[in-house]
C-alpha cells in the first residue's frame, strides 16, 4: 500500500500543471476553469477519480465516458481532443474504442476520429422526429434492407501525420434488430458468424465490414468495438441537431447504455434547445431529469458531469436564454450531486462568440465551433478535471 501511495505522489508531480496545453487567449477566462459541485460534493464523482487513480497507478481498472449532445458531439472534435489527453495519463492505456456508428449510410458527418462507408441499400432514421423505427444510445438507425448491404468503420486515424492514437479491438457487438443474419466480412471469401450479435475476431484489427445473410431487413444502432484488456474509454454520442426532446425519443436508450456502462457521463446537450423563442426552461429541466434517472437506473454509481452551453446567436443576435440554461444546468447538478462545467463564463460569457470567431475558433453561424475551436474546448475541460484530480 505504501508504494502504490508513493507512486501515485510521483506521478501527480509529474501531471502536467492545468492550463499547460491551452494556448492564451485575453477573453478565456481560465480563472474559471473549475469544475463545480452546487451540492457541496459529489460521492459519484470521487467514484470515478478513484477509478482514474487505480487507472493511471496499475493500469488494472476499465474506466469509461460517455459524452452525449448535439452537433458540438456528433462532429467529434472536442470528444477526440478528450480521450487523447486522458489517454496521454498512462502509456498503453486504451481500452477499447467503444461505441461507433456508420453514419456515411445515413447520409451525415462522421466523428473526425474514425470513418465510415457503406455499399447498398439502407434507409435512415433519427431522433430529430418521430419515426417507426425504435432508436437506442446513438440517437440513430439505419435499416439494411437487403443482402446487399454493407457497412465499414475504420478506426485508422484520418490525418496519420499528426500521429494520432491507433485503436484496435478483438471483438464487436451488433446493436439492433431485424430478420436479416449480421455477418462480419473479413475478407473476399471469410465470413465470420456471431452469436446473439457478439462476435470475437481471431486478431486485433482497426476495421470492420459488417454484411448480412438471409433475407428480410435489419435495422442496426450502433456497433461496439472492444478488446480483452483493461483501460480507458471515451465515446461519443451525438446526432446534428438533437435537444433534450430528441433524446427521449430513444426507446432504447437506457438499454444500449448498459453495454456501455459508463462511470461518467457528460451531458453536453442543450444549444438546440434553446435556438427556439419559445424555449422553456422547466420542461428542459424536467427532460434532463429523465435522462439523470435512465443513467442512475444503469450504473447508480455513474458521475455526471453537465459541460453546459457555448455563448451563441439566435436570429443575428446574442441568444438571451443562454444563462437561463446555464442556471439550469447548475440546478440540476445539485440535484443529483452531479458536476457543473460553466463553459459559457469560462469562454468570456455573453456576446464571447464574436471573440472566438475572429480569433478563428468559432463558425460565422455563432454557434459552431472549429476545429481549433472544439480542440480549445476539449483542452479546457480536460484542464478543469485534472486540476480537480490533482487536488
Amino acid at each position: 500500500m505504501k508504494r502504490l501511495l508513493l507512486s501515485l505522489v510521483v506521478m501527480l508531480t509529474l501531471l502536467p500543471a492545468a492550463t499547460g496545453r491551452v494556448p492564451h487567449y485575453p477573453f478565456v477566462r481560465t480563472d474559471l476553469n473549475t469544475l463545480q459541485m452546487p451540492a457541496g460534493g459529489s460521492p459519484t464523482y470521487d467514484i470515478f477519480l478513484r477509478k482514474l487513480d487505480t487507472l493511471i497507478a496499475t493500469g488494472g481498472t476499465d474506466l469509461r465516458i460517455l459524452h452525449v449532445g448535439g452537433s458540438h458531439v456528433q462532429g467529434g472534435g472536442w470528444s477526440d481532443r478528450l480521450r487523447r489527453n486522458f489517454l496521454s495519463l498512462r502509456y498503453g492505456s486504451d481500452g477499447g474504442r467503444g461505441l461507433v456508428f456508420p453514419f456515411s449510410a445515413a447520409g451525415t458527418n462522421t466523428p473526425v476520429s474514425y470513418s465510415s462507408s457503406y455499399a447498398g441499400n439502407w434507409e435512415s432514421a433519427t431522433c430529430l422526429r418521430p419515426r417507426d423505427v425504435t432508436l437506442g444510445l446513438t440517437g440513430m438507425a439505419v435499416t439494411a434492407l437487403d443482402t446487399s448491404a454493407r457497412v465499414v468503420i475504420d478506426l485508422l486515424p484520418r490525418e496519420s501525420h499528426l500521429l494520432q492514437q491507433r485503436y484496435t479491438f478483438k471483438s464487436v457487438d451488433i446493436l439492433g434488430e431485424g430478420s436479416l443474419e449480421p455477418v462480419l466480412l473479413l475478407g473476399k471469401k471469410d465470413t465470420l458468424r456471431g452469436e446473439m450479435g457478439h462476435f470475437v475476431l481471431p486478431y486485433f484489427t482497426d476495421w470492420v465490414q459488417l454484411g448480412f445473410a438471409g433475407s428480410g431487413n435489419y435495422t442496426l444502432r450502433g456497433l461496439y468495438l472492444d478488446k480483452p484488456n483493461t483501460g480507458f474509454s471515451l465515446m461519443e454520442a451525438g446526432v446534428n441537431g438533437a435537444s433534450t426532446t430528441s433524446w427521449l425519443r430513444c426507446e432504447l436508450w437506457e438499454q444500449d447504455l448498459r453495454r456501455v456502462m459508463p462511470d461518467l457521463v457528460i451531458f453536453s446537450i442543450g444549444i438546440n434547445d434553446i435556438q427556439g423563442a419559445d424555449f422553456d426552461v422547466h420542461r428542459f429541466k424536467e427532460h434532463y431529469r429523465e435522462l439523470m434517472k435512465a443513467v442512475r437506473r444503469v450504473n447508480p454509481r455513474c458521475a455526471i458531469l453537465f459541460s453546459g452551453i457555448n455563448d451563441n446567436w439566435r436570429r443575428k443576435a446574442v441568444n438571451s436564454h443562454t444563462e437561463a440554461a446555464e442556471e439550469a444546468f447548475r440546478e440540476l447538478a445539485k440535484e443529483c450531486a452531479g458536476v457543473f462545467w460553466d463553459w459559457y463564463n469560462v469562454m468570456g460569457g455573453y456576446g464571447s462568440i464574436s471573440r472566438w470567431e475572429a480569433a478563428g475558433l468559432a463558425q460565422p453561424d455563432k454557434v459552431h465551433l472549429t476545429p481549433a475551436g472544439y480542440r480549445l474546448v476539449g483542452d479546457l475541460l480536460f484542464d478543469a478535471m485534472l486540476e480537480n484530480y490533482r487536488r
